[in-house]
């Protein structure tokens, strides 16, 4: 397990880190060519005399200035509108090359100096500079002696020049050998930086393969972080997978109402040599976001679904929320705007290119909320801390694991009055029904609370195998027979995708094992599911 977590940990930051510095470089790149447009425009106008050409040419570069500005925030609305589109036009799959370290380490290339040999000393240079005296010279006494001690002297300065000369040679061989020693450990640390970066790269593709749930998050992970936003958005987000259905659950930060210009276009006025601002409508602003939180929505089911290279995924959850503070009491919330659930097999089939969003989400059974610029928030079809493993395995470091009882390891009347003690301590009033004569029902409760209250149907399936459709439709007649308003089917296992499918529209709520755990752990009950080694379904 440290192993893997590492790995996943190293690839998922090391493409978190890519990701935003490639983005934080182009938003910079592109406030710079604004920052510069602007000023030139400055320039322009400081630069304009009082002549009435070069008013003229003022007036121009102003009306040039708000026709620049129009087209920015033409480019912005375009680019939150096509959040949906953008992301049609390319494969979101990730090539696992593309993680490994494709850079060549640069050949040897030591400095001129320890290179440069010069030029070795003659002696034929050093004695030229003695000049042997002249016929009558040579008559006068000590010329003789005097010749030949400067003879004597070059032959010392050449001997001290070779000396110098081999000196330095051997100066720069040393140096050299000690350059080329620290490039070969260079060369050394790169190439097993690559050799490790392959294993690692190696290891999350094999695992990946064979749908490793830590190699599925970070992969997702990965692909998510690939996406490019507009500006504004913060791209904050938490993958979990759950192995048993083959669900990966999604929660989404989505970019606050803000993110929608509440200006139409610029306008410059001559008379005042001002630039006023047209206000969007506000039921423009609010159609906008609206359609920007559907579009994220739908983008990243897209971006998973068509990343999914090892059919790992049979349904994807996602629930978008937005960071912002409660008007009423200036505390932070995160209310939740979009949730949904859709299985691959359905949503492949859609043609997202001209789909109306909303519309789409809702045909999906989603939960959209009605006035999301208000922060009006929807209950998440799928809680993430039910699902995400994490939990479970930080509770395992508070408590012996061992030490709690085994689900699998209660007789079916145990098990039934498990369910009905936690849904009694959630809040419900609970009432467990006899095995022979419940008609399929095995707790009965009733939530008390007006208006959204009412009858609930639950029914327990202590099953290792994966749960299909029948029991969920199973389920639904026992809704209609009871006249219940809402059916919770809990297992200790998983769910198909077929029966997402037939629940999504229905007041039907499916709670896999892991969900089932985190509710326990919730009211005070550890516990733990360990299949049976041989399959098969146990009630």
């Amino acid at each position: 397990m440290a192993r893997t977590t590492s790995f996943t940990t190293l690839l998922t930051a090391m493409a978190r880190e890519a990701a935003r510095a490639q983005r934080e470089a182009e938003a910079a790149h592109r406030r710079q060519d604004r920052e510069r447009l602007r000023t030139i425009r400055e320039a322009q106008r400081a630069a304009a005399s009082a002549t009435k050409e070069a008013k003229q040419r003022y007036l121009e570069g102003r009306e040039a200035e708000v026709g620049q500005m129009n087209e920015e925030l033409a480019e912005r609305v375009a680019g939150l509108t096509g959040i949906l589109q953008e992301t049609l036009e390319r494969n979101d799959a990730i090539d696992f090359d593309t993680l490994r370290i494709r850079d060549r380490y640069p050949p040897f290339a030591p400095p001129r100096e320890p290179t440069e040999a010069g030029t070795l000393p003659a002696r034929e240079d050093f004695l030229a500079q003695v000049q042997a005296p002249s016929l009558l010279a040579g008559l006068l006494p000590g010329a003789k002696g005097r010749h030949d001690r400067a003879l004597h002297q070059a032959e010392e300065a050449f001997g001290e020049a070779i000396r110098a000369f081999e000196e330095a040679k051997a100066a720069r061989v040393a140096r050299l050998e000690e350059l080329h020693k620290e490039y070969e450990q260079a060369l050394a640390s790169f190439n097993e930086k690559v050799r490790a970066r392959d294993a690692e790269v190696d290891e999350l593709e094999r695992k990946y393969v064979a749908a490793d749930p830590e190699a599925i998050v970070a992969y997702n992970t990965m692909v998510l972080e690939r996406s490019e936003y507009p500006e504004g958005f913060p791209q904050e987000f938490r993958v979990a997978y759950v192995s048993e259905s083959h669900e990966l659950v999604c929660d989404y930060e989505l970019p606050g109402p803000a993110v929608a210009p509440t200006i139409a276009a610029y306008i410059y006025v001559k008379s005042r040599d001002r630039i006023d601002e047209k206000a969007r409508k506000p039921s423009e602003i609010k159609a906008l976001y609206q359609e920007i939180v559907a579009a994220v929505a739908l983008r990243t089911c897209h971006e998973i679904l068509e990343a999914d290279q090892s059919a790992a995924l049979d349904v994807v959850a996602f629930n978008g929320f937005v960071q912002t503070v409660d008007p009423a009491t200036g505390k932070d919330i995160r209310p939740c705007l979009v949730s949904v659930r859709v299985t691959k097999q359905t949503f492949v089939e859609i043609d997202l290119a001209r789909v109306d969003k909303l519309i789409c989400l809702r045909n999906l059974g989603a939960q959209v909320s009605p006035r999301p610029h208000e922060v009006q928030a929807v209950k998440p079809i799928v809680e993430f801390d039910m699902v995400d493993k994490r939990f479970v395995e930080q509770s395992d470091v508070l408590a012996d694991l061992e030490a709690r009882p085994n689900l699998m390891d209660l007789d079916p009347f145990e098990f039934e009055n498990l369910i009905a003690n936690l849904f009694a301590q959630i809040g419900l009033e609970t009432r467990l029904t006899r095995s022979s004569r419940d008609g399929g029902v095995d707790v009965v409760a009733y939530d008390t609370r007006p208006v959204l209250g009412g009858k609930v149907v639950i029914q327990a399936k202590r099953y290792s195998n994966t749960v299909g459709v029948s029991a969920v439709r199973d389920l639904f007649g026992t809704m209609i027979n009871e006249g219940a308003n809402k059916g919770i089917l809990v297992t200790t296992s998983g769910y198909g995708p077929d029966a997402f499918e037939f629940a999504k529209d229905k007041p039907i709520e499916l709670m896999d094992g892991g969900q089932l755990l985190y509710l326990l752990e919730q009211v005070g009950t550890k516990a733990r599911i360990v299949m049976p080694e041989e399959g098969g379904q146990r009630k």
